[in-house]
């Protein structure tokens, strides 16, 4: 059998140098090898029937979607590997409204689902910050993002799995049951297992009424540990705000040149961007007069962003950090992970780091979960002399991560660029363990081998 042969339209399979210039390159990992075939399928069955060729062809496999990984996970680091591309798989097939559950194909983007249920009136919380990215590679990650803080990851919204295993053979993990205390939870062990165990190729998704009201805040601090200090007066308080962003004067500037606009807010040297939401108006307004009251002593400025356009503007700003990034220098993007309690340790030490190994950086992130983008910029520096400084940058980061009880990917995923830190910071014995369970159900390590473990 040939790949022609489970593909027969010749737009959807490329071989060799044939494969486009985008499976050959990525932003984060610059090692990419090269492809052997990349694969387009538009239905599970052709997707099974390439695991199946690729096992008789003695083939490596790298699920591949939106492509907005960064760490590595997407792309081969060894050559010869099949990719099978799964974003042609892109319908959303059912709205079971009595049990809010959605279906869709793994290759929906983010948005596509987060417009569809609103316009229904649900609402699917996991929000990553790129919403082009599929629901499939979200998967891949556990991706979590700005709502996490309240509402979860996308861990916490998978109802079921339909998964095609190393071997071609497919199975559903999870059901439609609120609870199971029956056998292993296999479902959650595929979620972030970043393509190694196998290829998602339906999903059901539990969806939530979508809430009344909301209402976003911008709050000026004179310094990032006066806004970190504030997000723990905020989580103490009670206020279980929807979204807690915290980002730099200097982080958000790039975003005001890029887009043309202006944070509400000119003062301070940091900012925390919160959403308060609730079916009940007088419910935000008291959370909000909340965090007035507490922080009184603590801002520099608290701008209620009263309208939809003010709301919007604001949120445009920090989804647009790392497009605007992109403008103006190579990057290395971070997304290490502490307890809440030692977020503003972790922000200061790169702050250290930064005088230490001389590199510029900056830092957002979702401080109401403790996870920082740490970002380092490569600006005017020659390769040598970036990659030098990158590597010690990360040694040194890395261990403080450890020392501070925290992991090194939160929700972006380890690929093959945070393979090494992962493996010093974690027990020898968890690793282990992992292992024994690829080898378990990947014997041959058919599935992106080289990543995660």
């Amino acid at each position: 059998m040939k790949l022609q042969d489970v593909i027969q339209d010749k737009t959807r399979l490329f071989l060799d140098y044939d494969v486009p210039d985008v499976y050959r390159t990525d932003y984060s990992y610059k090692e990419v090898a090269a492809v052997r075939a990349v694969a387009l399928p538009n239905t599970e069955q052709e997707v099974i029937d390439l695991v199946k060729y690729a096992n008789e062809e003695g083939l490596s496999i790298i699920a591949r979607g939106g492509g907005t990984g960064v760490a590595g996970s997407q792309v081969p680091i060894h050559g010869g590997e099949l990719i099978i591309d799964v974003q042609r798989m892109n319908k959303i097939l059912e709205l079971d409204e009595e049990t809010m559950t959605l279906t869709v194909e793994p290759g929906v983007p983010l948005h596509e689902i987060q417009s569809f249920v609103e316009s229904k009136g649900y609402f699917y919380p996991p929000d990553p910050g790129s919403k082009h990215s599929t629901i499939g590679g979200n998967i891949a990650t556990n991706a979590g993002g700005m709502r996490a803080v309240k509402y979860g990851t996308t861990r916490d919204y998978v109802r079921a799995l339909d998964v095609v295993l190393p071997d071609g053979e497919k199975v559903t993990l999870g059901s439609l049951n609120i609870k199971s205390s029956s056998g292993y939870d296999l479902k959650n062990l595929f979620i972030g297992s970043e393509g190694t165990l196998g290829i998602t190729t339906k999903v059901k998704l539990k969806v939530l009424p979508l809430p009344k009201y909301k209402q976003s805040v911008l709050l000026a601090f004179d310094s990032l540990r006066s806004a970190t200090s504030g997000v723990l007066m905020i989580l103490q308080a009670g206020v279980e705000p929807t979204a807690l962003e915290l980002f730099e004067r200097s982080t958000i500037e790039y975003s005001e040149k890029f887009t043309s606009l202006k944070l509400q807010s000119q003062k301070g040297e940091a900012y925390v961007l919160m959403t308060i939401d609730s079916n009940e108006a007088d419910t935000i307004s008291r959370k909000v007069q909340t965090v007035q009251q507490i922080l009184a002593n603590h801002v520099v400025e608290i701008v209620p962003l009263a309208s939809p356009e003010e709301e919007e503007k604001a949120w445009k700003l920090r989804d647009a950090i790392l497009v605007a990034l992109m403008q103006f220098t190579e990057y290395e993007m971070l997304d290490e992970v502490v307890p809440i309690n030692r977020f503003a340790e972790m922000i200061d030490y790169t702050k250290t780091l930064q005088e230490k190994h001389g590199l510029h950086v900056i830092n957002f992130g979702h401080a109401g979960d403790g996870n920082v983008h740490t970002v380092i910029l490569k600006e005017q520096l020659d390769e040598a002399t970036w990659q030098a400084k990158r590597k010690a940058f990360l040694d040194d980061l890395y261990k403080k991560v450890a020392e501070l009880g925290g992991l090194p990917s939160a929700e972006h995923g380890i690929g093959v660029m945070k393979k090494p830190y992962l493996e010093k910071m974690s027990n020898p014995v968890e690793l282990e363990l992992m292992r024994k369970i690829k080898h378990a159900i990947d014997p041959n390590n058919r599935f992106n081998p080289g990543k995660l473990l």
